[in-house]
């Protein structure tokens, strides 16, 4: 028997399939298998909500002092192929005429 997880609802161990969905014989609750699974992904937003991927280009949308130098990342910088981490800096990129550097995603926004 494979384990199944739990109803999210009312944490019912009693759950089963039926076909893409999950269901909940006790209280009735349905739900999808994948977002099961997806929901321990951490979900990198830009500021203006719309969700990040690996590979995706942003734009800065205010200037940013880059500590330990006197150089600033420009309001409207393109910064293309993002990778995302974990930590503080969730995207880690490579910027024209500065080089590698992290970036927080709320000032971002997808391009």
């Amino acid at each position: 028997m494979s384990a199944l997880p739990p109803c999210p609802k009312c944490q019912s161990e009693f759950t089963y399939e039926d076909g893409p969905l999950l269901i909940c014989p006790e209280c009735g609750h349905e739900w999808s298998a994948d977002s099961a699974a997806d929901s321990d992904e951490k979900v990198v937003k830009d500021s203006n909500g719309n969700p990040l991927a690996d590979g995706d280009t942003v734009t800065v949308i205010k200037d940013l002092k880059i500590k330990g130098s006197s150089q600033v990342v420009k309001r409207g910088t393109k910064v293309k192929n993002i990778r995302l981490v974990d930590g503080d800096h969730d995207i880690d990129c490579k910027i024209d005429g500065i080089g590698q550097m992290g970036l927080k995603s709320e000032f971002v926004k997808k391009a």
